[in-house]
């Protein structure tokens, strides 16, 4: 049985994903380039929202 790719992601999974600090995660969401929400008081990532900056990133260096 395949696992279901997750609808919004951790900050310690947008890290993982970027090879990138906490701090810098963070310092992408208070600047709005990455959105995200909170659940409780955890923060979240929706998934298609880091594709999305992934492919504005890969389209702004080529």
């Amino acid at each position: 049985m395949a696992t279901a790719t997750p609808v919004a992601l951790t900050v310690p999974d947008v890290m993982a994903a970027l090879q990138l600090s906490r701090s810098k995660v963070y310092d992408l969401i208070r600047s709005k380039t990455l959105p995200s929400f909170l659940v409780g008081r955890s923060r979240r990532i929706a998934a298609d929202d880091l594709t999305a900056y992934i492919t504005n990133q890969t389209r702004n260096t080529n």
